[in-house]
């Protein structure tokens, strides 16, 4: 691929990273604008045409790793690894 071709993609790629952004950015105010709607009505489950929009609580657990690493260094360190991977990046 020659450098101007580079270039081009390059180029191609910022522009449709924007878009994505832009879109994402479209997705959150319009999920805000029904999740304020849910919220006049005070509920967390409507039906609209043929959609049924659910937006609740839900509750997860998840490992605290630092407090375990701060509690447990000597385990913490035993059963942990290090990983390497590649960064793609354009500035």
């Amino acid at each position: 691929m020659s450098t101007q071709e580079l270039t081009k993609k390059v180029r191609e790629l910022k522009e449709l990273k924007t878009m994505a952004e832009e879109l994402a950015a479209e997705i959150t105010a319009i999920e805000d604008e029904i999740k304020g709607v849910m919220t006049a009505q005070g509920t967390d489950e409507l039906s609209v045409d043929v959609f049924k929009i659910r937006w609740k609580a839900v509750e997860t657990t998840r490992f605290d790793s630092t407090a375990f690493k701060n509690a447990y260094t000597d385990l913490y360190c035993k059963f942990t690894k290090r990983t390497s991977s590649k960064r793609f990046t354009i500035a």
